[in-house]
């Protein structure tokens, strides 16, 4: 594949059909843009990132691949409000596969597969960016499965075996995701040490063999308040959240807090090991760089539905039953 270190500072630009590989220094695709578009990009094997969106908004980032990073495939921070919609991905054998930090106020996450990560999705807020706390996304139909890969870097927080985490967000909507096959968590909520998870929705998902479905975990003195899950026999941590807790959230009201006891997680491999990735589709029709909207067109999220477990399967290379 051609080695590319590409980083872009630009009022709008279109990245789009280029590879890159083994290219630790560039640490994957760089975008700092006000309107973008990252189409049908391939990023295995480029050290902490693959595809990462800092300080962007007014963007999107689709029919893309990624692999073989140490901190998460795809990645989107510092942006409020961002406006970025991320949709049609597979990022796969990441220690995360999508992570957004800071990133709030329209973002739709909907139709990806993020699956045989060590942890598939993870939204946060956290105090090494800025734009804090983490508020106002989106996470509907997307396949989230057999998060707890072995042959995968490392996590940096010892993550593994976790569908979805949401830690200090607040307001996030998870809807009609299949999340299925994490051995640790389906979906967990919490806080961090001084930012609570204040009304995040969990409603009409497809739980299926993880070790609980959902947890809500709230260690410290800060907690969460106005959460709700919705769904029928729910695993949860602690019990009975789907009736302590259900949606509409009564607000402001305090959110039970349980505990996990995951399996511990495996050692890694180096991210130069990591398998390389299957053929990926060419962008369709284009000779050269598309067109980049000023502002994307944002998703109906109740036109979303659940994915089957064969979505994005034939881009793949981790399978899901």
């Amino acid at each position: 594949m051609l080695r590319v270190d590409l980083r872009v500072w630009a009022a709008a630009v279109a990245l789009s059909g280029c590879s890159g590989e083994d290219d630790s220094a560039a640490q994957g695709r760089r975008c700092f843009l006000d309107s973008f578009l990252v189409s049908h990009v391939t990023a295995t094997g480029n050290g902490l990132y693959g595809i990462y969106a800092f300080s962007a908004r007014n963007g999107v980032i689709e029919g893309s691949y990624a692999s073989g990073s140490v901190d998460s495939g795809i990645y989107l921070g510092q942006c409020k409000p961002c406006r970025v919609v991320v949709r049609d991905n597979v990022a796969e054998l990441n220690a995360i596969g999508f992570e957004a930090t800071n990133a709030s106020g329209d973002v739709y996450v909907v139709g990806n597969r993020f699956s045989g990560n060590r942890v598939g999705l993870a939204t946060s807020s956290d105090h090494q960016e800025k734009l804090l706390p983490q508020r106002g996304s989106v996470v509907a139909g997307n396949l989230i499965a057999a998060n707890q890969q072995v042959a995968t870097p490392e996590q940096a927080d010892g993550g593994w075996g976790t569908g979805v985490g949401i830690d200090g967000g607040s307001d996030n909507r998870v809807l009609r995701n299949r999340i299925t096959d994490n051995a640790n968590a389906g979906l967990v909520i919490t806080a961090t040490q001084d930012i609570p998870a204040n009304g995040d929705q969990v409603l009409d998902n497809v739980f299926t063999a993880n070790g609980v479905d959902v947890g809500w975990v709230f260690p410290t003195a800060t907690k969460g308040y106005g959460n709700c899950v919705g769904g029928a026999d729910l695993r949860t941590a602690p019990a009975g959240l789907t009736t302590a807790a259900p949606c509409p959230a009564t607000p402001g009201s305090p959110s039970p807090s349980g505990a996990l006891t995951g399996p511990r997680p495996p050692r890694g491999i180096p991210f130069t090991e990591v398998a390389a990735p299957p053929a990926q589709p060419q962008l369709p029709g284009a000779a050269g760089a598309s067109e980049v909207p000023a502002v994307p067109a944002l998703p109906d999220p109740t036109a979303v539905p659940v994915p089957a477990a064969s979505l994005l399967a034939d881009r793949a290379l981790v399978r899901v039953s």
